[in-house]
């Protein structure tokens, strides 16, 4: 499958919507890899239809329900717990279980999660906030060395040092309670099923042989991934006794079982023991973690409502800037340089602002409301109204809701990995979760059969610049800046879209082109996630290799931007609900899928 990315991306932008420079590619030489395409030995034949669908560019269409996720496997126990009447909440509780075994380089129980939700019943939008938090125990100090200068990154990384405390588990608890309807306990059947073995899919196993001298330096981690010194090879039957009896546990006992006794215990003594990088985290870190219900940040978007989380997350705020900034004029044509400068600067407008201004706004306060206002963006907008790149930019001054603070520029490093959850179920609600360990495979820490988070490296490394302080600095308890957008579209305040992806801090760029793709160029879900990327964050315009828009750099260099061609491995699951039903688009750069009924 991976031999025809390139082919699936340009069919993505065959549409009527000023796309002609992007011209289909031979779609129909793709069709007889699906079944094969990510190596699952017993893919139901709903799954390989679904698989079908992806790899021939077309959406997936149902009536009643709706899940796309990152693997196969997960995919199918969100499905049957929906076909049994199950809530998207007790959906997502079955495919984050499952993905934390299939795709633990992602997500899993020793990360974090933040979590959209629109109700079918009362049409009001919910976001929960279950990013992992800072141990107690941390200084200002923690990712400097013995001079004051940052770590280099994965000198930070690897280890226990960069451990927050999970809260995927207590995410999973707390939506289960507030909208769940199905019996706790039978949500974790499929993983538990599953721990007992699970064939190895290429993707996974390219990742462990890419990572392997990583995941070689603690013994837990190179014992299951590197057995006998060897990378486990794509087919091959993985088995992961450690994790079913977690699953067993939680679905015994509730999440409590996580969050202290055997399994905490255990998870810190591997984060203070970890060779070279031990971290500070303790047992009263993990029996103090809560959820955080938080208001969501919505910004206008032609006759949309884009919303999504707001702080700590930087995703819903980011989107919305660049957004509402293209909003100030009409949409241009998805094939013209004009356009894609218009939508580079406006995404370089709005990550200086995340630099300045975004962080955990429990210890910061952060102008939320200002950032978005569409007085402050149509002011930002102007600047994109001349005929060349800008030479730089700056951060805006968006109005406050008290007196300004002066803080310094962020540069913390946020890597690509992470995967996202869209789910629509019978009753209307729509569930948009985005779920992470940070980097592909967190820490290289292992603890119960689950892998643990690197979370803590997403804070700034230093925690003033020129005595100024930085806002995302890491704190006591605080948790970091994320760029994870978790997205609901409305309009008329009905629910249009759900769509998220990984990526790292091009998660914003994904998702804000996601959204433009099937509200401006009309393109349907899968065209949408499958469409070749232009991301901008910091003055570089990275265009996806091997894809029809990467054709488009010579003219981006031509009007001032710094080009970079390469691979743009987003993860975008998307579902479209309309008068005719939902549509589910899976992104063809993974193996995941959208499965409806």
């Amino acid at each position: 499958m991976r031999l025809l990315i390139s082919t699936i991306l340009a069919t993505g932008l065959a549409t009527g919507s000023g796309m002609g420079a992007f011209a289909q590619e031979a779609a129909d030489a793709v069709a007889p890899e699906a079944a094969t395409a990510v190596g699952f030995a017993d893919i139901s034949a709903e799954v390989t239809a679904a698989l079908a669908s992806k790899t021939a560019g077309q959406p997936v269409a149902a009536e009643n329900w709706m899940v796309a996720a990152a693997n196969p496997h997960a995919v199918a126990a969100g499905a049957e717990v929906l076909r049994a009447g199950g809530t998207a909440a007790d959906a997502m509780v079955a495919v984050q279980a499952v993905l934390g075994l299939v795709e633990p380089q992602s997500s899993g129980l020793g990360g974090g999660a933040f979590l959209v939700w629109h109700d079918g019943a009362t049409g009001e939008v919910t976001t929960l906030d279950g990013r992992e938090t800072a141990p107690m125990a941390v200084t200002p100090r923690l990712f400097q060395n013995a001079v004051g200068e940052p770590l280099k990154f994965f000198d930070a990384v690897v280890g226990g040092r960069s451990v927050g405390v999970p809260g995927t588990p207590a995410l999973m608890a707390a939506a289960h309670e507030k909208w769940g309807k199905a019996e706790w306990a039978g949500l974790f059947e499929a993983g538990i099923a599953l721990s007992d073995g699970f064939e190895v899919s290429a993707r996974l196993a390219g990742l462990i042989e890419r990572d392997a001298e990583r995941l070689g330096r603690f013994g837990p981690t190179a014992a299951y991934f590197l057995p006998g010194g060897t990378p486990i090879a794509e087919g091959e039957v993985l088995t992961n006794s450690a994790y079913g009896a977690v699953l067993k546990r939680l679905a015994d006992e509730g999440v409590s079982a996580f969050y202290s006794g055997a399994i905490a215990e255990d998870i810190v003594a591997t984060v203070q023991s970890a060779a070279g990088n031990p971290g500070v985290m303790e047992l009263g870190d993990l029996a103090s973690y809560v959820v955080k219900e938080r208001p969501a940040v919505c910004a206008e978007f032609r006759d949309h409502e884009v919303c999504g989380m707001g702080p700590p997350s930087s995703g819903a705020l980011t989107v919305g800037q660049i957004l509402g900034m293209m909003n100030a004029s009409e949409a241009g044509e998805a094939g013209d340089p004009e356009t894609w400068r218009k939508i580079g600067d406006a995404s370089r407008l709005a990550f200086a602002d995340r630099g300045r201004y975004m962080a955990d706004s429990d210890y910061v306060p952060v102008p939320v409301k200002g950032l978005v206002a569409q007085d402050y963006l149509g002011q930002r907008a102007e600047l994109l109204n001349g005929d060349m790149a800008l030479e730089s930019v700056a951060p805006g001054e968006p109005a406050w809701d008290h007196a300004a603070l002066n803080w310094a520029d962020d540069e913390s490093i946020e890597l690509p990995s992470t995967s996202h959850i869209s789910i629509v179920d019978q009753y209307g609600n729509a569930l948009s979760m985005t779920t992470t360990i940070e980097n592909g495979f967190g820490s290289r820490l292992m603890s119960n059969g689950f892998l643990l988070n690197n979370e803590l490296t997403d804070f700034s490394f230093r925690s003033h610049r020129d005595g100024v302080p930085i806002a995302n600095r890491i704190e006591p308890g605080k948790r970091p800046r994320s760029s994870m957008a978790p997205t609901i579209v409305l309009k008329d305040g009905a629910p249009v879209l759900v769509v998220g992806s990984p990526g790292g801090s091009r998660i914003i760029g994904y998702v804000a082109q996601a959204i433009m793709a099937h509200i401006d160029w009309g393109m349907d879900v899968q065209k949408a996630v499958a469409m070749p990327h232009a991301v901008n964050r910091f003055g570089t315009y990275d265009f996806e290799e091997g894809t029809a828009m990467a054709e488009m750099a010579p003219a981006m260099e031509a009007l001032g931007f710094k080009v970079n061609v390469r691979g743009l491995n987003s993860g975008l699951h998307a579902i479209s609900i309309g008068p005719d039903g939902l549509l589910g688009g899976a992104d063809p750069r993974r193996e995941g899928i959208a499965l409806g009924e």
